[in-house]
């Protein structure tokens, strides 16, 4: 992916409505963006449209005509500084919050992504016991092989090829 992601760079190099970078998040320097975007994986592709500051996982196509065909949608969406980008369904959406004071329409994002982070601890918190569980469970079993195989093996070398011949079924036509 590496050698597209570059050539979609330098496509979009003197680009002035689009930016293609890319961050290390193994060194000092791309850690702490990393974190603030909750990167886990690697590569992850992030997109930003203004006003858009938090950023959204891109999960489309890999390639680089997948992602030429995608950076040719960025750019400004519709939002109150762009309302020429909205279509009339946009607008009728938007509306309510235009209505709204800005501090309740912040108010109600705070309660939102106060929702969201609670998701996405419980959700880690789950993950961490699963894979516990997991780890627990493949030790557990490790150890149940290396306690059988070596008598299996014998026994296995023990029995007739004939008779192991017609005691198991045959996938064969």
């Amino acid at each position: 992916m590496k050698p597209d992601w570059d050539e979609l760079g330098e496509e979009y190099e003197s680009s002035k409505k689009v930016i293609i970078g890319d961050v290390d998040c193994t060194t000092d320097g791309g850690k702490p963006l990393c974190e603030k975007f909750d990167v886990k994986g690697y590569p992850t592709i992030k997109y930003f449209n203004p006003p858009d500051t938090d950023g959204t996982d891109y999960d489309g196509g890999r390639s680089l005509a997948e992602l030429k065909k995608f950076a040719k949608t960025l750019g400004p969406q519709c939002s109150i500084d762009t309302m020429n980008k909205c279509s009339k369904k946009q607008k009728e959406a938007l509306q309510p919050y235009l209505d709204m004071p800005v501090a309740e329409v912040q108010a109600k994002v705070a309660e939102m992504k106060g929702r969201l982070d609670s998701a996405q601890e419980t959700h880690d918190a789950l993950l961490k016991e699963l894979q516990a569980k997991f780890e627990e469970s493949q030790k557990v079993l490790d150890a149940l092989k290396k306690e059988l195989e070596p008598d299996m093996k014998l026994m296995k070398s023990a029995i007739p090829k004939a008779a192991a011949e017609t005691a198991a079924p045959k996938d064969e036509v």
